[in-house]
């Protein structure tokens, strides 16, 4: 029995499904949209990478490290590692403001100076990843918080903590780390990655998603032992972790993955969305770059944070035409997933890894627009599990063409059909909407059957079903 209440379920996989017939499980793609940020400023450089972005209010915030080059300038004398920080007003047009927090240091040609808009700087400041703490216990000095790699003076394999009130002035946690690789990761670099963290209100814990060298699949000739997974860690209070686990990804092919760029998705918190940065090392594309390896992301879910979906083979999102985009590390989409608009949702990501043209796309998807119930114009269905909700309309992210069509139908859990809600009752749903109410000949009320066992069956043709709610 699943018990949905009113909230907001995707289709991200099959937990709501028991049955599918001339229907399919979809993935749809990031559209690319404008770049955002061109990472030219002298403390910036070819190396700036690893986003984390929210909406905050009326404004949108970014947090990337800088600093770094790639070639032709003398170790002392590149710009220290720093994370820096922009801000918009609509997700599409950034600025960098004038923070005056600290001063840019080892830039060949460049005086020290504070007019940046660097927050964090120095040997904490690698890879760091920046989350606003919503648990109602944290105090308003440490509101956002962050974890990073500080390989300046700390051993490798681990992590520092970081807290602010306001996003902007840091200060490192404690004086040691707050979490260290298990001693079975055999790898020098353990965490040498953006490494996600975030508050679950659904387990009332923080969790971090890491980097790890995962030897239960054999040794790649290259790079010793094993291969780049993901590795997961909570804790309650932030300063006191549980021994990193590698996430479960049931018998999906086995391949390096490499960035991890874990969320909640803001409408549905219940659900963790991953874009994993999957990269093929001894792969090359071009001929004059000197690295090897080429990347892109792809998507996977999950309930509880551990045992992962990974049906979807195929990439999220493609390096495309743009030959600097098929060079090593690139296409990698940051953390989070914000909305830009009434029937959109943005994500970043970098493009031209290591080119002096680095810099940040946007790019856009329809709301809850992952993953969709897809029916052929021949036609398809698709039956739930059981189910428990509260409400008396039933609402629908959907689209069809102009040939096609939608129709639903609630049954009791032996298969029979509701009373006037039969599939032949109900208001045939064309169009394209992101909130459609579902009406039957006698109405849209379903409150009689609110806290009833059910199964809903969705008849599709030429159509889309991306996620449903039960609206009180």
């Amino acid at each position: 029995m699943r018990e949905i209440g009113s909230r907001l379920e995707l289709f991200v996989d099959d937990w709501l499904i028991e049955t599918m017939k001339g229907v399919e499980l979809k993935l749809h793609h990031p559209v690319p949209r404008e770049v955002v940020l061109e990472f030219d400023r002298p403390w910036e450089g070819p190396l700036s990478y690893a986003p984390a972005y929210i909406k905050e209010g009326d404004r949108y915030r970014l947090w990337y490290r800088g600093g770094g080059v790639w070639d032709g300038i003398r170790a002392d004398r590149r710009p220290e590692p720093c994370t820096c920080y922009a801000e918009s007003r609509d997700g599409i047009h950034w600025e960098r403001p004038v923070l005056g927090i600290h001063e840019t240091r080892g830039i060949r040609g460049f005086e020290p100076s504070g007019d940046n808009n660097i927050v964090i700087h120095g040997s904490t400041a690698k890879h760091v990843c920046v989350f606003k703490d919503g648990n109602p216990a944290a105090p308003e000095s440490e509101r956002y918080k962050a974890i990073g790699l500080s390989s300046g003076f700390d051993p490798p394999g681990t992590l520092r903590g970081l807290v602010s009130p306001d996003g902007l002035h840091w200060t490192v946690l404690d004086r040691d780390p707050i979490l260290t690789a298990p001693d079975d990761d055999h790898w020098p670099h353990h965490f040498d990655s953006h490494n996600t963290v975030l508050w679950d209100p659904n387990l009332g814990q923080y969790v971090a998603y890491m980097r790890g060298m995962d030897p239960r699949f054999g040794v790649f000739e290259t790079y010793p032992p094993g291969i780049r997974s993901i590795r997961r860690s909570v804790s309650s209070d932030f300063r006191n972790w549980s021994k990193p686990q590698f996430i479960e990804l049931g018998d999906s092919p086995v391949e390096h993955l490499y960035m991890n760029a874990c969320s909640l998705y803001y409408r549905a918190p219940h659900l963790y969305l991953m874009f994993p940065k999957r990269f093929f090392p001894e792969r090359k594309v071009r001929e004059d770059w000197t690295a090897s390896g080429i990347s892109e992301s792809v998507f996977m879910a999950s309930r509880d944070g551990i045992h992962w979906d990974r049906r979807f083979m195929e990439a999220f999102l493609r390096p495309g035409p743009d030959p600097d985009n098929w060079t090593d590390r690139n296409m990698y989409k940051g953390v989070g997933v914000v909305p830009t608009g009434p029937a959109e949702i943005s994500l970043y990501y970098i493009e031209h890894y290591r080119h002096p043209s680095v810099r940040l796309r946007r790019g856009a998807l329809r709301i809850d627009g992952f993953v969709s119930v897809n029916g052929p114009y021949s036609g398809g269905e698709f039956l739930t599990r059981p189910l428990v909700f509260q409400g008396k309309e039933l609402v629908l992210n959907y689209a069809t063409s102009a040939a096609g069509s939608l129709r639903v139908e609630v049954q009791d859990v032996q298969g029979r059909p509701a009373e006037g809600f039969g599939l032949a009752d109900c208001v045939e749903i064309i169009g394209d909407e992101i909130e459609r109410v579902v009406t039957w000949r006698a109405g849209s009320d379903v409150g009689s059957l609110s806290g009833k066992p059910v199964r809903l069956r969705f008849a599709l043709k030429d159509a889309d079903l991306y996620s449903i709610r039960f609206r009180i």
